[in-house]
């Protein structure tokens, strides 16, 4: 079936347009529909962007559609490109995770997004990301849900409609950078995609992971309007995010051993963790998996 958002969402009003401006609770947000892109060409600019900006850079959130290619994460492992002729270029990426595939179809969000100063833990920023997917998705009427340890978002046991035959696929994945408290990289939902790429690689490194689009799961939808509703739901999220600080600033003032050492308990916080995942996962930096949907043995969590 054809489809609009059930509900409006904030999408802009020109999506055409280089660039959006929207204020959030905490900082500026800018909102870039940089349309179709070679992947090599967005990778660059993230980086560069990344490394140039300071305190007072706004962060950015860009929407791309990528000509097919396949990224392979800074851990990822050759072998689960399955089909070394495919003709479908293979770059070398620094986000976490294995294998996985952008093509055109498919609705690309990259977060550049100055954690310390929001004071965003990477978790946090996780689940507000798949939170996003989840909400986007419900506003196609269609479902969908996180998997503990897997970052993405996947069809859940018991969907209906054309969903039901797709248990278990996944329909967005999520990989992420960390440098110097800054995130890049990003969530991709699959809208309408040629799906047979997907074939050629074990998706996130899992052989025989099943991905889907929208169209399968019988929404046909048009691009623009699924990553606007997107867009919108990741600067609403961040927001609520934002609305949360002046609490934790007013328990951290009840704290007289954090006033005076001069510190707020949640930057601390995320300070630590963003140490603990760049001793876990690179001596320099820290990146996010894409994730791997859990491992038949019991008991068993895969790292994200």
């Amino acid at each position: 079936m054809c489809a609009t958002p059930v509900s409006p969402s904030q999408i802009p009003s020109d999506p055409g347009a280089a660039a959006v401006a929207s204020q959030t609770a905490n900082s500026p947000m800018v909102v870039r529909w940089r349309g179709n892109e070679a992947y090599q060409t967005s990778f660059d600019a993230m980086r560069e962007f990344t490394a140039a900006r300071d305190a007072n850079t706004p962060d950015e959130i860009w929407l791309v559609e990528h000509p097919p290619v396949f990224t392979l994460g800074q851990a990822g492992k050759p072998e689960h490109l399955l089909v070394a002729n495919s003709g479908i270029p293979l770059v070398q990426i620094d986000r976490g995770g294995q294998i996985t595939y952008h093509g055109p179809g498919q609705v690309v969000a990259y977060l550049l997004l100055d954690l310390r100063r929001r004071k965003l833990m990477v978790r946090e920023l996780v689940t507000l990301i798949e939170d996003a997917v989840i909400e986007t998705l419900a506003a196609y009427n269609l479902a969908g849900e996180r998997k503990a340890g897997a970052p993405g978002i996947y069809v859940p046991e018991g969907a209906s409609g054309a969903s039901a035959a797709h248990a278990g696929a996944k329909v967005a994945a999520l990989g992420l950078k960390i440098r110097n408290g800054c995130s890049y990289h990003g969530v991709s939902l699959n809208v309408s995609m040629d799906l047979n790429p997907f074939l050629a690689i074990n998706p996130c490194g899992y052989a025989g992971l099943e991905t889907v689009d929208m169209a399968t799961l019988g929404v046909q939808a048009d691009w623009r309007g699924v990553a606007g509703t997107l867009a919108a739901r990741l600067e609403s999220n961040l927001a609520a995010h934002a609305a949360t600080l002046p609490k934790v600033a007013e328990a951290a003032a009840t704290d007289p051993s954090a006033e005076a050492a001069g510190m707020n308990p949640a930057a601390e916080a995320a300070e630590k963790e963003a140490a603990a995942y760049a001793a876990a996962m690179d001596p320099a930096e820290a990146a996010i998996s894409g994730g791997q949907p859990p491992q038949p043995q019991a008991d068993v969590a895969p790292a994200a």
